[in-house]
């Protein structure tokens, strides 16, 4: 008897505990309750603007296109240019490309920006960003001298990237281009030192070698 009466009273006093912990630090459970409440409506309306977004991106970009089917270029080039700075890992380099493959911008430096820009405020994977920075120093690579060339393809040639092959060979291309035979064969070697590529890219290489023995 005297036990159920003490397991009584043990219960009725962790109850009266547990009522008073709660008691006391009840605007505390409240306000961690509302934190949560707060950070998954603010999450789920985070992806559903995102989401959004993306579509609204995606409508402009074949908008963008349909211009550029009807010819109006300088309309495209304004929506091309937006979508280029609403920072969208997808649609902003897309457009970017677009831009560049339509020839919409004539201005180097501002091309160079827009390079700079997508790939300053956008998280890529890594070829991805590779990819991005190749086609930079291959526009680039029209006007730019040898110094700066080297350095934007240094992140490049200095990494077992899958586009380095393609900026030794640009880099074989530029010096050959330039009547620099030494520096241009020593690039195009280095492709042929590089194991299992493409053998387009060692038969490239080849062709190159042999135009400048045979000069």
């Amino acid at each position: 008897m005297s036990e159920n009466l003490y397991e009584a009273q043990y219960v009725v006093t962790k109850k009266n505990k547990i009522k008073k912990f709660y008691e006391e630090n009840k605007i505390l459970f409240i306000s961690f309750l509302i934190a949560i409440l707060i950070s998954v409506v603010s999450i789920f309306f985070y992806i559903e603007n995102k989401e959004t977004k993306k579509i609204e991106l995606s409508e402009s970009y074949i908008e963008a296109k349909i211009d550029l089917k009807n010819g109006n270029k300088n309309k495209a080039k304004n929506t091309l240019k937006k979508i280029i700075f609403a920072n969208d890992s997808t649609y902003s380099v897309l457009s970017l490309f677009l831009v560049l493959n339509e020839n919409l911008i004539v201005q180097q430096e501002e091309i160079s920006n827009l390079f700079d820009h997508v790939l300053d405020n956008n998280k890529f994977e890594k070829e991805i960003n590779n990819l991005i920075i190749f086609k930079k120093a291959l526009y680039k690579s029209n006007y730019i001298d040898e110094e700066e060339l080297m350095l934007d393809l240094k992140p490049l040639i200095e990494t077992e990237s899958l586009w380095k092959p393609h900026a030794l060979l640009l880099l074989g291309d530029y010096f050959f281009a330039n009547d620099q035979n030494t520096k241009a064969k020593d690039f195009y070697s280095q492709i042929l030192s590089i194991k299992n590529l493409h053998e387009d890219l060692y038969e490239k290489a080849r062709l190159q070698l042999s135009l400048i023995i045979n000069e």
